[in-house]
């Protein structure tokens, strides 16, 4: 029997990165991409087949390390990040170079490492990246600018490798430990029936995985139905 295609996953440990994980299980070998090797480890414990990969992505030598014995990959998904707000006024260089660090710069060096190994599984890219990839609005300027930045990274890994499918998909406000934290810096309460679900993003990057060799889904934009 053939072995089952391999999937890597980062921010595994939580939130969309865990529902995508959960997703995939039944049909992939899962890789679960995180810092937090004891919730990785649990999350392993719950999927035959998966197995923790405990990297610090901001860690670019450990980076380099991490995938050095991985040479056919058929699926990266990229669903850690942060989200470092606030206004031009208030945004030191250090919020800035957080936003960017983490949400383009270990995208885009993960995928560039990882190259070979997707290439020769013709394989899919997907980048869980945000509605403040499309647009933005006062106070969220150093978040927004780094999702802009890796939209430009996936269109740009589209055209760069044919081979590959790349996938961005631009959830609402999906409930997460991270929105609850944004939602207590607005000082708002906090009601999940106002979210997303992480598992209905999974969905979707299922559904873009999952379609025909003929198709290629490139964008994909999920919103909260109003309540």
């Amino acid at each position: 029997m053939p072995e089952s295609p391999l999937a890597l996953v980062t921010g595994a440990s939580r939130g969309i990165g865990a529902a995508v994980a959960r997703a995939l299980a039944p049909t992939h070998r899962v890789l679960l991409g995180g810092r937090d090797a004891d919730a990785l480890a649990e999350q392993a414990a719950e999927a035959p087949g998966a197995e923790p990969w405990p990297v610090d992505l901001a860690d670019l030598d450990g980076v380099r390390a991490a995938v050095a014995g991985i040479d056919r990959l058929d699926v990266l998904v990229h669903s850690a990040g942060t989200a470092e707000l606030g206004t031009v006024e208030q945004s030191g260089a250090a919020v800035w170079r957080k936003n960017l660090e983490i949400n383009v710069i270990a995208v885009a060096e993960l995928t560039r490492l990882l190259l070979p190994a997707l290439r020769a599984a013709h394989g899919h890219v997907v980048v869980i990246n945000s509605g403040q990839g499309l647009s933005t609005r006062a106070g969220w300027g150093p978040y927004a600018a780094s999702k802009h930045a890796v939209r430009a990274f996936a269109d740009a890994l589209r055209e760069e490798e044919p081979g590959l499918r790349v996938t961005s998909i631009y959830p609402g406000r999906t409930d997460t430990e991270m929105q609850q934290g944004i939602i207590a810096g607005e000082g708002k309460e906090y009601a999940p029936r106002r979210y997303l679900r992480p598992d209905s993003v999974a969905a979707a990057v299922l559904s873009a995985i999952t379609a025909g060799p003929d198709a290629h889904v490139t964008d994909v934009t999920v919103r909260p139905r109003p309540h």
